[in-house]
């Protein structure tokens, strides 16, 4: 099972990064269980995206935008290069600045000190170590994640509460509550996402000789496939398991007396001591961390592949330096960008909700181009979708324009 699971497993695992524990956690606490239905709901949706961003990458041998640079315009490419670019970098920044928070609330420093100690990690992390032994840690910080899974243990949760929330979809179409949704869909099902299983898939392609791009060879279709499909749905399961847990701890501690306005992620799991035990609080912390440093090599090495193929680089972590150096200083870069927004007069907890929202927003031009490359049978050939796959990777697209649009539209009604 361990060598099944790979690209799905830790696509799934880098959903719920810092910025994705802010936005369930704050949607628990201001909203209750009342959003719950969303983690139920958009599972199938989020198996079939990145479903179809794999299946590209098995099928062609190349990432999202490597197959755009050569059967798109330039200038598509560009701009879903650069939206992917923006919403990364915000991100990252986002993600870096919460991992010191959580780390000052369990060992008291300088917030810059621990942001550039996070950054740095980061990027030799992926400049030392070979593509086979870093996926491999990647795989392992996976398990941070069963933090949150046993803080909700601590939680006082009311069951029929939940149920209803659960699986009864409700929203009262404030404009409050549209951002959160596009926040929770913006988090859950990100471009970075795509762009990350997309290039691991065709990254998989070296590191294991016996396979090869089902465009050439298709007998391994059936197989390939089936591992893509079990890979995606532990992966995405796992993760939308996690963030139930973190927004049902939030609903069950802080939203009944109250504390609906979280500042910073650290003010999240000190919210939590007083009211679930030390332990629980101490945990969440440790998990943010963990989150964090599976969640920033992943946003920047997946804008590294977008801007590497779009310009036709060397890229891939299965090369050395010297073989890849414009891919490793983007990567870097990108880490080093972030830290500079994260280390500016930026609100923690603002800058993490709103990056999720951001990636809500640019999610659905990228999604669209998306889909309707993975249609096409000059691109994919056999394996181009159809059936069920295509209908829900369209329902996901259609659902995040609908939401996204109405938060638009309530923002300037209520500004108007």
């Amino acid at each position: 099972m361990l060598r099944v699971l790979g690209p799905g497993l830790i696509t799934g695992a880098s959903d719920d990064d810092p910025s994705g524990i802010a936005t369930y956690g704050q949607a628990g606490a201001q909203l209750g269980y009342g959003l719950c239905w969303t983690m139920l709901y958009s599972l199938p949706l989020m198996v079939a995206v990145q479903m179809v961003s794999a299946r590209i990458g098995r099928t062609t041998g190349q990432g999202i935008a490597g197959v755009l640079s050569k059967h798109y315009p330039n200038g598509l490419l560009q701009v879903v290069v650069l939206l992917l670019l923006g919403a990364n970098i915000l991100n990252l920044g986002a993600d870096l600045g919460a991992m010191a928070d959580a780390l000052s609330l369990l060992l008291p420093g300088p917030r810059w000190f621990y942001v550039t100690l996070f950054a740095g990690t980061c990027v030799l992390m992926q400049l030392a170590l070979r593509y086979t032994r870093y996926v491999a840690v990647l795989k392992w910080l996976t398990l941070s994640l069963f933090a949150y899974l046993g803080v909700v243990g601590f939680a006082h949760v009311s069951v029929r509460d939940l149920a209803a929330g659960l699986f009864l979809p409700h929203l009262d179409g404030s404009g409050e509550s549209l951002t959160t949704l596009v926040a929770i869909f913006g988090t859950t099902i990100s471009p970075y996402l795509f762009f990350w299983q997309a290039a691991e898939e065709a990254e998989d392609l070296h590191a294991y000789p016996l396979r090869h791009d089902l465009a050439h060879a298709p007998e391994q279709g059936k197989a390939a496939l089936h591992r893509i499909e079990v890979d995606t749905v532990v992966g995405m399961t796992f993760s939308n398991v996690v963030a139930l847990a973190i927004m049902v701890t939030t609903a069950a501690v802080l939203h009944p007396l109250g504390i609906t306005d979280i500042q910073t992620t650290a003010q999240a799991a000190e919210a939590l001591r007083p009211l679930a035990g030390p332990f629980s609080a101490t945990v969440f912390a440790l998990g943010i961390v963990g989150t964090g440093l599976l969640a920033v090599p992943v946003l920047a090495g997946s804008a590294a592949y977008a801007v590497g193929e779009a310009r036709r680089w060397p890229v891939g972590f299965g090369r050395r330096v010297h073989e890849a150096r414009a891919f490793y200083g983007t990567v870097a870069l990108a880490t080093i960008v972030g830290m500079t927004i994260s280390l500016g007069a930026v609100d923690p907890i603002r800058a993490l909700y709103w990056s999720a929202v951001v990636n809500g927003v640019v999610a659905v031009p990228i999604m669209t181009v998306m889909m309707l490359a993975a249609a096409r049978t000059d691109i994919m050939g056999a394996f181009a979708i159809r059936g069920p796959l295509r209908v829900l990777g369209w329902t996901a697209t259609g659902l995040m324009f609908v939401a996204a649009a109405a938060m638009v539209w309530t923002a300037f009604v209520s500004f108007a």
